[in-house]
């Protein structure tokens, strides 16, 4: 059956997916690059910042299971662009004319657009509406392959609210940020509706895999 996943999901000591202050320069606000340098620093990550090489560690082998079997993705308008990208009728996303997606994604927004079709086989669609509808038109374009709820920390948590997330991937970066956009709030309990590992690598940080238990 479909699964609905989140891979790759950063997380401060203090709790927070993202920094304070997201703008056009600063897409993951004050906290900069630092709850993704564990992902950058492999084989997964370093060609999203122009790099080569890259680690072949545990990090990269959690890295790699973003892209296999995902049919679709569902993201937020903060994943999208930056504060008033709404107003900018030229704005296609942070990635380019060929974002690394390949395709269909629906983008969460109370503004919504017609659809943009970019390179690469990634059609951005823009929805005004609640995780189960959204998640409702996102199988039906993923085909019998799996939905990736993409981020950010908002829409992660929105989605867990639910109980519409499957398989959650989320990393605990040793940081401390202090401020931003917090993942748990609202989530008390949360750990009952799954079985939880943990594995720590090298790097530092600490990978916890979710997966719900059987009714």
């Amino acid at each position: 059956m479909a699964r609905t996943r989140i891979h790759n999901l950063s997380v401060s000591l203090d709790g927070f997916a993202a920094g304070e202050g997201q703008s056009l320069e600063t897409p993951m606000g004050h906290a900069g690059q630092r709850l993704h340098e564990w992902m950058f620093a492999t084989r997964f990550g370093a060609p999203i910042l122009g790099g080569e090489g890259g680690s072949a560690g545990v990090d990269d082998v959690f890295a790699q299971q973003n892209e296999p079997g995902i049919g679709a993705e569902i993201m937020g308008a903060g994943k999208f662009g930056p504060p008033g990208w709404q107003d900018e009728a030229e704005w296609t996303g942070w990635w380019g004319p060929e974002p690394p997606f390949r395709t269909p994604v629906f983008v969460l927004t109370h503004r919504p657009r017609p659809a943009i079709e970019m390179e690469g086989g990634t059609v951005f669609h823009f929805l005004d509406a609640e995780p189960a509808e959204a998640l409702e038109a996102a199988r039906a374009a993923a085909e019998g392959l799996d939905v990736r709820i993409g981020g950010g920390a908002t829409l992660a948590r929105d989605f867990l609210a639910a109980g519409l997330v499957d398989h959650m991937h989320l990393v605990q970066v040793p940081i401390v940020l202090g401020r931003g956009v917090r993942l748990w709030d609202g989530l008390e309990g949360l750990e009952r509706d799954y079985e939880i590992e943990a594995v720590s690598a090298p790097s530092g940080v600490t990978h916890l895999t979710f997966d719900r238990r059987a009714s």
